[in-house]
């Protein structure tokens, strides 16, 4: 399975904020949409940067409640690693745990088209397990 699959099951919807945004507006999208990170918009529609919950207690941890207000550019993670829809789950998976983060924007040919995060890719995971097990359960009932 790859990650095409993942985002046939759950959509190619991303949430993005703009840099200029404050802290307060962006902890609100990420509660309002109930996910984990957002994407931050760049010039041309690139990819600027992530902002995940980590980044928001980061900043809160060196800033306190002022943090807030402090726009996302200045908070968000800026190296963002994407993956493809051709890469396998065994992949994105190997690479999300030994990057220690939890969410990977999906590109194809430079363009975002979706956003998966490490339950999406689990889930899918358990899925093919289940679906295996079934057909050997099927295929030992028929031997």
């Amino acid at each position: 399975m790859n990650v095409k699959a993942i985002l046939a099951a759950k959509g190619g919807e991303v949430v993005t904020i703009e840099p200029t945004a404050d802290l307060a507006a962006a902890t609100q999208l990420l509660s309002t949409n109930r996910i984990g990170a957002v994407l931050i918009r760049g010039a041309g529609g690139h990819i600027a940067g992530i902002l995940s919950e980590r980044d928001i207690v980061r900043a809160l941890s060196q800033h306190g409640s002022s943090a807030l207000s402090l726009p996302v550019g200045q908070v968000m993670t800026r190296e963002v690693m994407t993956c493809t829809e051709d890469e396998t789950i065994g992949d994105v998976m190997e690479r999300m745990t030994a990057g220690k983060f939890r969410h990977l924007p999906v590109v194809n040919k430079g363009k975002l088209v979706g956003l998966i995060s490490i339950g999406d890719v689990v889930k899918q995971r358990v899925d093919e397990i289940e679906h295996e097990s079934e057909a050997l359960k099927d295929y030992i009932r028929t031997a």
